[in-house]
């Protein structure tokens, strides 16, 4: 017979199981508001995808997602103090949320859109953040607009700032998002993603 000892340390194990399956990789306070979207990690097996959610991925290859037109000398640059702030390029459908306590220094960043993908080079390059920053990036500007997903989406950290983004791109990291999709039509309407360096990102697909 079991001891209740062992039984006592089964239940709990079993417990903490349950409590780590259900863990959001976003939280706590990272996921997009979805009171009028639902939402698709990108680490979801829905299109049979190999990669991983997130994290070192050097050698990995990615498409980079277009603009629906092109977006030419977009450029926005702001002081964010320790108090934190918000970081936005309303033609391209982009906003950086930075918390209170993310950096302990003001600082001027530059967040300089691409002409033809939906690719930012942020800086300073090299930038550390105590917090996460949170990037919402909405598609309507993008060629994703009004199409159903036919692959995952990736938030993708590209190190090499000169790289050219046609074709596959080579990527060194692959940051935590989610997908937002709209209730009424299910299609997608926005990729969120949280970041804790800067450099050159992009959303790209497999």
């Amino acid at each position: 017979m079991l001891s209740r000892k062992f039984v006592r340390f089964l239940a709990a194990l079993s417990g903490a199981v349950l409590l780590a399956s259900c863990a959001d990789p976003l939280a706590p306070g990272h996921s997009a508001p979805t009171d009028a979207a639902t939402s698709h990690d990108s680490g979801s097996d829905k299109f049979g995808s190999a990669l991983p959610p997130a994290g070192n991925t050097a050698g990995l290859d990615l498409r980079a997602v277009w603009w629906s037109s092109d977006h030419r000398n977009l450029q926005v640059s702001k002081t964010i103090g320790p108090s934190g702030g918000v970081i936005s390029i309303p033609e391209t459908g982009l906003t950086m949320e930075f918390p209170a306590g993310s950096l302990k220094n003001a600082l001027t960043i530059t967040v300089t859109a691409d002409e033809q993908y939906v690719a930012y080079k942020m800086e300073p390059s090299g930038t550390q953040f105590l917090k996460d920053v949170k990037v919402t990036q909405l598609l309507k500007s993008t060629t994703l607009s009004g199409q159903p997903l036919r692959s995952l989406l990736y938030a993708a950290y590209i190190a090499d700032d000169g790289i050219r983004l046609s074709g596959k791109v080579p990527v060194i990291e692959i940051e935590p998002s989610k997908t937002i999709l709209s209730p009424i039509t299910g299609l997608p309407e926005a990729q969120v993603w949280v970041i804790r360096h800067f450099s050159r990102y992009m959303l790209a697909s497999d």
